[in-house]
């Protein structure tokens, strides 16, 4: 497939704060990393391995071509999913129903790259499944990964990450000035500068600073806390704390979690030391925001977790609190704040919410919070805020998956159905198929119960919707059946309108587009098409297009297009906003109008992208190319390499439609003809050399420069 090429290489974010120390573990691990194809560091929750996996790839790029990838476990609580959270890391978004694993060892095959596993412990064994999978199909990939214990697979190479080095028991026969401090009291002194601004290591408070440190062995996290703790507590009466309540925080930490190893329940003690500082209100919420699994807002903390005696109004402020005392950790998003836990903290806060008997109260009240979200986000996707919506919830993703998990814990199957249902629009809309495959399914393999037949239906609508988006069109066949029988006996005009949909897209992307429109018209001729449903009213819209343009009908796809087109716009709506104007485009360039086409392609282009449309994207580039190519055929060519760049990514090319399949293949011979053979393949080729990422960008500069003197946004 080739180098990943162009842009920035991987997905490892800048660290919020500075790194300090480890110098001799990252020589180690350099060298360890050059001669080995799998590491691994271990040690104990809380001594920095994230960290010092993190610096290492810093300065790691160069010797990666293909980037530097990061794999984030620590939150996947379903092994099944293991293989999933990789592609999603990779620039990769095959959503087809090929199995995952096949798909990546084919991608990664020819690939140079470094994979970041972060947090193997939760799911040992499916990640060092993976791993070896991995690694046995693609001889360029290195992995590193982070673990507190070992993944046990051959080859594999151990760095146990031990707590910074302290500073040495003080001796009466020491002379001279003061060493520079050693890495457990610089970075002791950099959070609390961060902590309390102007705070630093002097003759006066350095004995207690290098007590502090030695008693808490070192372990970066347990640092951290204490350090934060100055913003309450001088230094002397830290110290004095800590050493007084230290002993009976060991004996409770160990009745919690019974630690294997001293330096673990030192890390534990510190933590419950943490904890018995807190303020009631702050421990209570502490124990059930750890119920949250990759993040929360503000509102998400309100809802799950106010109640007797935390009132939803005191929330802000105890969130507030946990941040300064570094419990919690908080970044900023266009929505407002986002926070967090680590892990060692998250599972400190799990045990004493078993202690205080709120686990499965605190569960069901994340789940329902996210099952409201889920109904929510399905209301509005159809208007103005429809790309905040699709953001959210891929930040949400973590909590929708385990909201989810406790939906098909239920032995009533109605939630699930009803919850991944509702997710229809992010599962087909925001690129997430395979997925809503996974989810679909298992609700819909559930025992059915009397009363869920609404429920049922919509799920198993939105599965034909993700089907459709896999090209999967005999499991669209079989279902649309069941949708149309379902229907009549709901005697639902919503469902009937849906299931007609579905019915008539069947034939639109199997080649029959004269049935098919029969079809999409009798839906459209529906009440529930003609008044609420914005859903069925769109889809329908886009079926019916296609079927015109497949028949030759371009002044009824202009229509369509242009009726889709208007009534999106006044509601501000982007999604299908994106389609219409992808059909506007092909409209302009049947009518010999390249520049308008242009012009129609690149917003959609843009819209798509915004939205992690991939589908939709590369739809749109193989509409952009024949237009570009009435420009400049050479230009084109590129253009349908880097389209078919995306399509590989996504694993099908054209969807499997006959229709599509045969206008791309029309637009390259024309291409062929105009610049020949030898020019095709090379300007084809670096198209395809491009990764996905870049694709959009590249495209929309090769528009911008070959049709800004004939259109403007």
């Amino acid at each position: 497939m080739g180098a990943i090429v162009g842009g920035p290489r991987g997905n490892v974010p800048p660290e919020p704060t500075e790194f300090v120390g480890r110098r001799t573990e990252l020589a180690v691990l350099k060298r360890l990393l050059a001669g080995s194809r799998l590491t691994t560091l271990t040690g104990v929750g809380g001594v920095g391995k994230t960290r010092l996996a993190r610096q290492a790839c810093e300065t790691a790029g160069a010797d990666y071509p293909d980037g530097i990838w990061l794999v984030e476990l620590g939150d996947l609580q379903q092994p099944e999913l293991v293989y999933g959270v990789v592609a999603e890391a990779l620039p990769l978004a095959d959503q087809t129903t090929r199995p995952l694993h096949e798909v990546l060892c084919e991608w990664l095959a020819d690939r140079r790259l470094l994979l970041l596993f972060d947090g193997c412990e939760q799911l040992l064994p499916p990640c060092a499944q993976a791993v070896e999978v991995l690694l046995a199909a693609a001889p360029g990939v290195r992995i590193l990964a982070t673990s507190r214990q070992r993944l046990t697979i051959r080859g594999e190479r151990l760095l146990r990450v031990p707590p910074l080095p302290l500073p040495p028991l003080p001796t009466d026969a020491a002379v001279g000035g003061p060493e520079e401090p050693c890495e457990a009291v610089a970075l002791f002194v950099r959070r609390a500068a961060a902590a309390v601004p102007g705070f630093a290591l002097t003759e006066r408070n350095r004995a207690d600073v290098e007590e502090i440190c030695r008693r808490l062995d070192g372990i970066p996290l347990a640092l951290e806390l204490a350090a934060a703790r100055l913003t309450d507590l001088p230094v002397p009466e830290l110290l004095g704390r800590l050493q007084s309540r230290f002993e009976v925080l060991a004996d409770d930490s160990a009745s919690l979690s019974r630690p294997k190893s001293p330096r673990h329940r030192t890390l534990r003690t510190t933590i419950g030391w943490s904890h018995e500082l807190c303020t009631s209100p702050e421990r209570l919420a502490w124990a059930r925001l750890s119920v949250f699994v990759g993040g929360f807002e503000q509102e998400a903390a309100e809802w799950v977790c106010a109640g007797k005696p935390l009132r939803a109004g005191g929330v802000a402020g105890v969130l507030s609190a946990l941040v300064n005392k570094s419990i919690l950790q908080q970044a900023g998003t266009t929505r407002g704040p986002r926070y967090s836990m680590l892990d060692t903290v998250r599972e400190y806060g799990q045990e004493w919410l078993a202690r205080l008997g709120e686990q499965t109260r605190l569960q069901e009240r994340h789940r329902d919070y996210y099952r409201y979200l889920a109904r929510a986000g399905e209301r509005e996707w159809f208007g103005p805020d429809q790309v905040a919506w699709s953001e959210r919830l891929t930040a949400e993703h973590a909590n929708l998956r385990g909201a989810l998990e406790r939906c098909l814990d239920r032995p009533d199957p109605r939630t699930a159905l009803e919850m991944s249902g509702n997710l229809w629009f992010f599962w087909f809309g925001c690129g997430f198929l395979r997925e809503g495959n996974h989810y679909l399914d298992r609700a819909l393999g559930k025992k059915p119960d009397s009363g869920t037949g609404p429920a049922r239906f919509w799920a198993l609508l939105a599965r034909g919707l993700v089907a459709l988006g896999q090209g999967d069109f005999e499991a669209v066949a079989a279902l649309h059946g069941i949708c149309t029988s379902m229907a009549e006996q709901l005697g639902d005009p919503a469902a009937a309108a849906a299931a007609l949909y579905l019915k008539g897209t069947h034939p639109t992307m199997t080649g029959r587009p004269a049935h098919a429109i029969a079809l999409l018209e009798e839906a459209n001729r529906s009440p529930d098409c003609g008044g609420g449903s914005l859903a069925a009213r769109f889809l329908i819209r886009c079926s019916m297009w296609f079927a015109h343009l497949q028949l030759g009908q371009f002044d009824q796809a202009e229509t369509t297009a242009t009726t889709l087109h208007q009534e999106t716009e006044e509601r501000d709506e982007q999604w299908m906003r994106g389609y219409a104007l992808y059909f506007l485009s092909t409209a302009a360039l049947a009518n010999d109008d390249p520049a308008t086409a242009v012009r129609h392609a690149r917003i959609s282009l843009k819209i798509k992208w915004r939205l992690h449309d991939t589908l939709g994207a590369a739809l749109v580039l193989d509409a952009l190319a024949p237009a570009v190519a009435a420009i400049d055929p050479e230009r084109a060519a590129r253009l349908l390499g880097i389209a078919d760049t995306l399509w590989r990514s996504f694993g099908l090319t054209q969807m499997g439609t006959p229709g599509l399949i045969a206008t791309r293949q029309a637009c390259a011979q024309r291409i062929r003809e105009a610049i020949g053979d030898a020019s095709y393949e090379q300007a084809y080729k670096a198209g395809l050399a491009t990764r996905p990422e870049d694709c959009v960008a590249h495209a929309l500069s090769i528009a911008t420069h070959d049709s800004s003197h004939r259109c403007s946004e």
